[in-house]
């Protein structure tokens, strides 16, 4: 399956008709957080598939536009302390960063904690039901000491690590870590798992597991 996985930065490649000619045969989108809920839903629109996202650390718990006010993209599913299966991927999500102030889609390493533990029971079941735990991880900001940075609204999340090694996604794909600079890693294998800062957009191809 094609994916397109967006994050942190408005396109002007991709809030544009020629999203139609650039990527034709997506077969979903992938929001992983700080995008307005405008855009999400031109994708969703332009693209007519469907568009699973997180919200970022910047997310505005209301958006005000010429159509009024949005709490969240329309069409579009929130993935935040959810597991799905999605034309047989097993795909889970959780919003947000470290909170470094009193913003709404923030979030301390305990309480980081507590979204991950939420996913347990869901991911146990995966297991018995298909097998396997998990294929692909999203969330906004990146796993502790991988893509990650020094100062607090920029460093990792110590649960994510956790849920890594535990679970064994194939993927997990992050925003929230600014790439502007060719040498900047951006992929990591980190056990099983396979760890990709989408920053902009990044086009990957999945192959569900039977």
């Amino acid at each position: 399956m094609k994916i397109l996985a967006v994050s942190d930065i408005v396109l002007d490649m991709l809030y544009s008709p020629l999203i139609r000619e650039r990527f034709p045969e997506v077969d979903f989108v992938l929001g992983c957080g700080d995008l307005p809920y405008y855009y999400l839903e031109y994708i969703l629109t332009a693209l007519n598939v469907p568009v699973l996202f997180v919200r970022g650390n910047h997310a505005n718990v209301v958006e005000y536009s010429s159509a009024g006010q949005k709490t969240h993209p329309q069409g579009a599913m929130d993935l935040h302390r959810r597991v799905i299966c999605h034309e047989g991927l097993l795909i889970a999500g959780i919003e947000g960063s470290l909170r470094y102030n009193q913003g709404p889609f923030q979030y301390t390493q305990v309480e980081m904690w507590e979204n991950v533990l939420h996913l347990v029971p869901r991911l146990l079941y995966n297991r018995l039901r298909y097998g396997r735990y998990l294929d692909i991880l999203i969330t906004h900001a990146s796993p502790w000491g991988i893509h990650d940075q020094p100062d607090l609204p920029h460093q990792g999340i110590k649960a994510f690590n956790w849920l890594l090694r535990t679970f064994k996604p194939r993927y997990h794909f992050h925003g929230h870590i600014h790439v502007y600079q060719s040498f900047v890693k951006t992929e990591t294998l980190y056990h099983q798992t396979q760890v990709v800062n989408v920053y902009g957009y990044k086009k990957l191809e999945v192959t569900p597991q039977t």
